[in-house]
């Protein structure tokens, strides 16, 4: 059933457009409460390793081997985002993060790879 996914900083309001609020960062985002952000879902088994994690932020200059690296765990946890996709089966998910730039970084890249599991399961 799920027709879209959209993203958002946990730091701009919640709106009755965004669905279910997936929580898509390793850590819980400074300087906001768990009652302000609102959300439905914390799916840390959506983010990238910790290792991974600290291995971009240590240096951004790799992002496109990064983006590699993050498909790779992705595809390694794909029963795990199988099983998320069916418990949360919902028109809109809104997957949440205090990341600043979110066409360049891990919620861009999960968006595309959410977005190609539930195109490839509906074929």
């Amino acid at each position: 059933m799920i027709h879209q996914f959209q993203t958002k900083r946990i730091y701009d309001p919640p709106s009755k457009s965004d669905g279910l609020r997936v929580l898509a960062d390793r850590l819980w985002p400074r300087g906001v409460s768990k009652a302000a952000a609102k959300i439905d879902v914390w799916a840390k088994e959506l983010t990238p390793s910790n290792d991974l994690r600290k291995w971009l932020h240590a240096d951004p200059q790799r992002y496109e081997d990064f983006v590699t690296k993050y498909k790779a765990e992705l595809n390694d946890r794909r029963a795990q985002i199988k099983e998320f996709l069916e418990q949360n089966d919902v028109a809109v998910i809104t997957l949440v993060t205090a990341t600043k730039d979110l066409t360049h970084g891990h919620i861009a890249v999960l968006q595309a790879y959410l977005e190609q599991s539930v195109s490839d399961d509906a074929v």
